[in-house]
């Protein structure tokens, strides 16, 4: 028994040190490349912002402020034609933050940050495996976490250092503990996530009247208890920080590229484009529409496809967003690989393999072939429909096979294979 304990023990003590040795040498590999590439922008504006908040007291929401991070990021005030890099967030995201404002040097601080988004995608692509329940085998989930760290929508918020990572995996975290029962956790985990209350807002309504729909009030509870402290805790920092917030907020389309449909059509089509993009946000809130009220009705798997629909669909939804974010669309992968593989086996895996390589190579491919080039390269609006276009006909296309279980399916055949007459 002790030497067997013993063994336990270095066995443990040796994956530890291997784990501490390989997250020095991914922070060190950071490290050389933020020296040698500027960028990193959405973090220097939240921990510049955090900075002086915390340093100085100024706020994050005033001019002072910005001009500091454009100063920072352009060696000067933004000029009329520049993205404007203003602190935009809730004031309760500097819980995030604030352990890296306390680094003075930004490029340091930079690649501390991108080390903890790559291991946060890591686990953003297991739980990603969780939601679809596809168990493909050791190989394979080190083949989905590879490609969740490469494909274009994992490698641009880790090198622009967009928190959308961490937002990410608290949204998938709190459903799969919706799913599992442990209501008030998922409450906590949807209240931290709302620091992008435009990717969370869609999501977590739909996780709500789930929860409140089946009777489950202890998440909403949670969920206004959680906010309320971090809202009540950020007014003694700041007491006019949501007007100051809401200012940022109204402002922000204004800098940003196009941010939906409506506003990418309009690129494209000047005259119409605009109510052609809102006739696609109209029809996306009807198909949620329709979708929620069966999901009420079914059983977890209805529960999953849904959620999966709904973080696909909820890009198009009006509410200005960016393609930078869509890297919350990778947990609704695996249960469209889940449903192939269990219909179709060996024909199923040589589709999950397709389909692998088409997000990976092709939206790079897609990228690079109509990135914009003015003050620095912008993403084409195109972007704004190329991976929830994918995902969306995929995700119908195995909507019965993935709502069904698969012992309501082999009851069917059972009963198609059973002699007539008999």
């Amino acid at each position: 028994m002790n030497r067997r304990r013993r063994n336990t023990t270095i066995i443990v003590v040796g994956l530890l040190v291997l784990g501490i040795a390989g997250l020095v040498g991914l922070t060190w590999g950071n490290l050389n490349y933020a020296r040698e590439n500027l960028g990193g922008n959405d973090f220097l504006v939240h921990w510049t912002g955090t900075r002086v908040f915390l340093t100085e007291g100024i706020s994050p929401y005033s001019d002072e402020a910005a001009i500091r991070i454009q100063t920072a990021a352009y060696g000067r005030p933004a000029q009329t034609d520049e993205h404007e890099l203003r602190f935009a967030y809730p004031l309760y995201s500097i819980v995030f933050f604030f352990p890296f404002a306390f680094i003075k040097d930004f490029v340091v601080a930079r690649a501390v940050w991108m080390t903890v988004l790559e291991v946060t995608i890591i686990g953003l692509s297991l739980l990603g495996l969780q939601v679809g329940r596809w168990k493909p085998g050791a190989i394979w989930v080190g083949v989905f976490v590879v490609f969740g760290l490469f494909w274009y929508h994992g490698v641009r918020p880790i090198i622009n250092g967009n928190a959308v990572i961490l937002v990410a995996l608290g949204l998938t975290a709190a459903f799969l503990s919706v799913r599992k029962g442990a209501d008030e956790l998922a409450g906590v985990l949807l209240a931290l996530s709302t620091i992008k209350p435009q990717v969370v807002l869609i999501p977590g309504l739909f996780l709500l009247i789930w929860t409140i729909a089946h009777g489950r009030w202890k998440m909403l509870l949670w969920f206004i208890g959680t906010l309320g402290l971090l809202a009540g805790a950020s007014a003694l920092l700041l007491p006019d920080w949501i007007l100051q917030n809401l200012r940022e907020i109204m402002r922000y389309p204004g800098y940003n590229p196009p941010g939906t449909p409506g506003q990418a059509m309009a690129v494209w089509l000047p005259a119409m484009g605009e109510r052609i993009g809102s006739g696609i946000s109209i029809l996306v809130g009807l198909v949620l529409l329709i979708e929620w009220i069966l999901a009420i009705r079914r059983h977890e798997n209805g529960l999953s496809w849904a959620f999966c629909l709904t973080l696909v669909l909820s890009q198009w939804s009006g509410i200005q967003n960016d393609p930078g974010n869509y890297v919350v669309l990778l947990p609704a992968i695996p249960i469209i690989f889940r449903a192939w593989e269990e219909r179709w086996k060996h024909v199923g895996r040589i589709l999950t393999i397709v389909t692998l390589l088409v997000l990976l190579v092709g939206i790079w491919w897609v990228f690079v072939g109509t990135i914009e080039f003015s003050y620095q390269p912008v993403q084409s609006p195109v972007m704004i429909f190329v991976l929830p276009g994918l995902i969306f006909i995929l995700l119908y296309w195995v909507r019965w096979w993935a709502i069904q279980p698969p012992k309501v399916w082999a009851d069917v055949w059972t009963e198609l294979d059973r002699p007539k007459g008999r």
